[in-house]
């Protein structure tokens, strides 16, 4: 399985425990493709539509629908957990996540 920085993939988040985001969703991988081709977990941010204007949210618009990539949940993961691979985000929604990233995580 290629597991490339910034592909969506459909991840089984279960069992999560309080306000972590739940159940089976897309999420965007994060981890550099150094890192996900050598460890056996990849990091993420998980995808949801609820569209809540967070400063640590990132629109985008896959698969017909709206959402957000939630930045401020990001999470390791085994990669068993993945089910499916779908497209890369667009380069602009990169650069809007780097952004959003460094902004979030780089003092």
């Amino acid at each position: 399985m290629d597991l490339n920085q910034y592909a969506i993939v459909l991840v089984n988040l279960d069992p999560t425990i309080g306000s972590e985001i739940k159940k089976t969703r897309p999420c965007v991988i994060i981890s550099p493709n150094e890192m996900n081709k050598y460890l056996n977990t990849i990091v993420f941010a998980p995808m949801t539509t609820s569209l809540k204007k967070y400063p640590t949210r990132v629109s985008v618009n896959h698969n017909g629908k709206k959402g957000m990539i939630a930045i401020d949940q990001i999470k390791t993961v085994d990669k068993t957990r993945i089910i499916r691979i779908f497209e890369n985000l667009t380069n602009a929604e990169i650069e809007k996540c780097k952004a959003v990233i460094k902004e979030t995580f780089v003092d």
